[in-house]
């Protein structure tokens, strides 16, 4: 799988924020079908970095309703990478 396909968009939350201040952490919104070891490696490619670990999160999408018409908002992925000692990403001027 491609490296743009992999990686969809940057979260920039307040909880994302906190964690990369913290620990290294970054946040992102990943394609459904991926694994750990693709987005591993489109996050090396793409940012030119080194990835101590990722963590997924697959987060099934909420029931909505208009009056009375009812939806449901797509599911995501969401991957958690955290970087070697020393390795930052710059999410402003790279997406």
């Amino acid at each position: 799988m491609d490296a743009r396909k992999v990686l969809r968009r940057p979260l920039l939350t307040e909880k994302a924020t906190i964690a990369r201040e913290t620990a290294n952490e970054y946040a992102f919104e990943v394609d459904p079908a991926a694994n750990k070891i693709q987005i591993k490696s489109a996050v090396e490619a793409r940012f030119d970095v080194k990835v101590k670990s990722v963590r997924t999160i697959s987060v099934r999408g909420k029931m909505k309703t208009l009056g009375r018409h009812r939806g449901k908002r797509p599911d995501e992925k969401k991957a958690l990478v955290t970087l070697m000692e020393g390795q930052s990403i710059d999410l402003y001027d790279q997406m």
